[in-house]
């Protein structure tokens, strides 16, 4: 194996799959990374069992082969070097790399050890638009659960029905839903459970070209994210990500979701957001809890604790209802307002001990359960 590649491209290549390699894998194989020559270009691998991505770069090739080398290591050695062309050359399971006055000398491992990956036998497929992927994945990712023992929450649904698709996330005291309208069809509904790390590596990979496919079985999804022609960072082809997929019922979020909202508000977006997040600097660092009071057309939001005092701004809406004050963890209300891009949202409550459902015009939905005031 030899050839010849740009020093930044390369760099990107291994950034590309290097965050899914883990700090103590369980296999010393699981540390490295499979370099595997093309028709010009070296695709990049990388597994951690669970996950497995891989990118391809342009590269000059004068001699085929493959040989898995210390991702992290060879990565810093990359980024490390002047710049320019950058070549490899292998001799059994060393390699030589050297670019102007650098020379270094890397020991690796058979690429035959390296793990494989397969498709899905019987899949189910479907292509988005890279751009209403990333919008759909950031209005409800946020929502996940973070606890590693609740591993069904930890993760997003995906909801195939007749015309229609939708992202789910929940943690057990919030949900966020985002739906878009498609032309592909499934009899029936199905569903897809995606881990949480797989949906932050499909996130930090969209945004190079137009679409991005996935298809599907009981165990495995596979995503193909295309590449533009003229790739800032030299990539070619598709980023590949193989995952396996969360076992188990999801949730049936429906449930969750009010069938009927006694008032409704029109709120600027921006606006709450800054209003919440002042208010919140004085609130309790463990309850977190800022009430939220309508009443003769304007929104109170304050917060009390005793270690740091008291604040409270109003906020100017049409609101000719009975008196309603709701208290609502602030983070949980912040972070749908921080990953919308509407102007305007619309904010449903019934009273202090209902849920709060934040939607907009664009097929988002977001319900949060109350605190427990006094």
């Amino acid at each position: 194996m030899k050839f010849s590649i740009e020093k930044s491209a390369f760099a990107s290549g291994l950034q590309q799959v290097l965050s899914i390699v883990e700090q103590r894998p369980i296999m010393p194989i699981l540390n490295n990374v499979l370099l595997e020559s093309g028709d010009g270009d070296i695709k990049i691998t990388t597994t951690n069992l669970d996950i497995s991505i891989n990118c391809k770069v342009k590269a000059s090739i004068e001699i085929g082969g493959k040989i898995t080398l210390p991702a992290k290591k060879l990565a810093a050695i990359v980024r490390s070097l002047p710049g320019g062309t950058v070549s490899l050359e292998l001799d059994g399971t060393k390699i030589y790399i050297s670019s102007g006055r650098s020379n270094f000398q890397i020991m690796g491992l058979a690429a035959s050890d390296f793990p494989g990956t397969t498709e899905p036998a019987m899949a189910k497929s479907m292509k988005l638009q890279q751009s209403d992927m990333a919008k759909m994945l950031k209005s409800v990712s946020f929502a996940q659960s973070s606890d590693d023992n609740r591993y069904i929450l930890n993760s997003v649904y995906f909801c195939f029905e007749p015309g229609k698709l939708t992202f789910a996330a929940t943690d057990g005291r919030r949900l966020s839903l985002a739906s878009q309208a498609i032309d592909d069809s499934m009899d029936g509904e199905n569903g897809v459970i995606v881990p949480s790390k797989t949906i932050r590596e499909v996130e930090r990979s969209l945004g190079r070209g137009s679409d991005v496919s996935f298809s599907f079985d009981e165990r495995q999804i596979v995503f193909l994210i295309s590449v533009g022609k003229e790739d800032k960072d030299g990539l070619t082809g598709d980023i590949r990500i193989v995952s396996k997929v969360v076992e188990g019922n999801y949730p049936n979020f429906r449930q969750i979701v009010p069938k009927v909202a006694e008032n409704r508000v029109k709120i600027d977006r921006q606006l709450m957001l800054e209003c919440v997040q002042r208010v919140a600097i004085v609130a309790n660092d463990q309850k977190n809890l800022v009430k939220f009071r309508f009443e003769n057309n304007a929104l109170e939001v304050s917060a009390e604790s005793q270690e740091y005092g008291s604040a409270h701004e109003k906020i100017a809406i049409v609101y000719e209802g009975t008196p309603v004050e709701i208290a609502f963890n602030y983070i949980f209300i912040c972070d749908p307002l921080k990953v919308l891009t509407q102007d305007e949202v619309f904010f449903e409550f019934k009273d202090e001990l209902s849920a709060g459902v934040f939607k907009t015009l664009e097929n988002f939905l977001y319900v949060v359960m109350p605190l427990r005031m006094g």
